[in-house]
């Protein structure tokens, strides 16, 4: 089975309270005819206290347009990727080379050449490197990309793939629409990025603790403590079991991107949390094929799509209480990040202690990523440690 090695997080260097955000948007839209009192309750209700931003706020409100949001994306893009997959090759201490293939994913801009393939000429991949550019999933991407590449890692056991996730959320608002989506994606989304380090089953990484200082000293720079060295492979590797995808018929309108002269306009609607309330079912028939039931799962890593989300996935699983304290913690901090919010608390959970069993399973602890996205759809990935 494939296993998770390592991930990294990057974030832009603009943090600003959701105050701060709220009040410079009411100033601009007002003028427009914003109702101010849905604004705010709008504003308040996504429980958002503070995310990351990709420009300085005063620079937005001098983008004309797609074209000019999409260079800027790309420009914030680039450097974001260049840093997250330079930290994660540094965490584990590997050459850029000794990863055979890279899935690169995104749905807040457009590039071709696609993200791998520029990050290429900054970052000394082999060239044979092999290159997947996921686009369009939305949300969803973050646990669909770690289970296709865990079906890759299946049919190439000895290599290493990484997992990029590159969100700037804040480059596709729209300074002209005063939608009641418009206005909630205003006080939901942030920007990030994040990166997993994937191998499979007979790759070195999974059985051997072998330091390679020197070869990280050689190609960073850098001098590794032997500390540091040995906490870097005490991390905890959960192996990818299983995946399943969930698709539900006839509900292209819940969410995507109505693609606009002006860019990439959201479609939010309402039937999202109802959705949600239909995954029990699929859920149930996952983990039974694996002879587990939802008692077994010991870690939730569900996307943040919204406070009412997250509260309808808990409660139609009937979690045990605080189950996705990490994910509310996640949407309070910095907002939802489309695709990479599941990584960045999958981050969080492997540099933090091994969870707990809740259940009856005495085989391991499961723990279960869940993200919806899309289409409308959803992905499940089945991890154990």
């Amino acid at each position: 089975m494939p296993h998770i090695i390592n991930t990294a997080t990057a974030f832009p260097t603009h943090y600003h309270s959701q105050q701060e955000i709220s009040f410079a948007l009411r100033a601009v839209w007002i003028k427009k005819g914003l109702d101010v009192a849905i604004f705010d309750r709008l504003q308040k209700a996504v429980t958002v206290e503070g995310r990351y931003l990709a420009l300085p706020m005063s620079e937005y409100y001098k983008l004309d347009g797609f074209a000019d949001c999409n260079r800027a994306w790309l420009e914030v893009a680039l450097a974001l990727g260049e840093r997250v997959i330079n930290d994660l090759l540094e965490k584990t201490n590997l050459y850029p080379q000794e990863i055979q293939m890279l899935m690169s994913v995104t749905s807040t801009g457009v590039t071709v050449p696609s993200l791998e393939a520029r990050l290429m000429n900054r970052i000394t991949f082999a060239q044979d490197l092999k290159r997947v550019p996921l686009f369009g999933l939305g949300c969803l991407a973050g646990t669909a990309g770690v289970a296709r590449v865990g079906d890759y890692l299946k049919g190439h056991p000895d290599e290493a793939a990484i997992l990029l996730t590159i969100e700037l959320c804040s480059l596709t608002l729209q300074a002209e629409d005063l939608s009641i989506a418009n206005i909630i994606s205003s006080g939901l989304f942030g920007d990030g990025a994040a990166a997993v380090l994937l191998v499979g089953d007979k790759h070195p990484l999974v059985n051997s603790n072998e330091k390679r200082n020197s070869k990280a000293n050689e190609f960073h720079g850098s001098k590794v403590s032997k500390d540091e060295s040995e906490r870097d492979h005490e991390f905890h590797k959960p192996r990818v079991l299983s995946s399943k995808s969930i698709f539900f018929p006839d509900s292209e309108e819940v969410m995507g991107w109505d693609v606009t002269d002006r860019g990439l306009k959201i479609m939010l609607g309402q039937g999202v949390p109802g959705f949600a309330k239909q995954l029990r079912p699929h859920v149930d028939s996952f983990l039974a094929e694996h002879g587990l039931s939802i008692p077994d799962i010991a870690l939730w890593l569900t996307h943040p799509g919204g406070p009412k989300v997250i509260d309808t996935i808990e409660s139609c699983l009937e979690l045990p209480p605080k189950s996705l304290d990490k994910t509310r913690k996640h949407l309070r901090e910095v907002g939802n990040i489309s695709s990479t919010s599941v990584l960045v608390i999958l981050d969080e959970c492997l540099n933090g202690p091994v969870p707990k069993i809740y259940g009856k399973s005495d085989t391991g602890n499961f723990g279960m990523m869940l993200s919806l996205g899309p289409a409308f759809s959803g992905e499940l990935v089945l991890l154990q440690w």
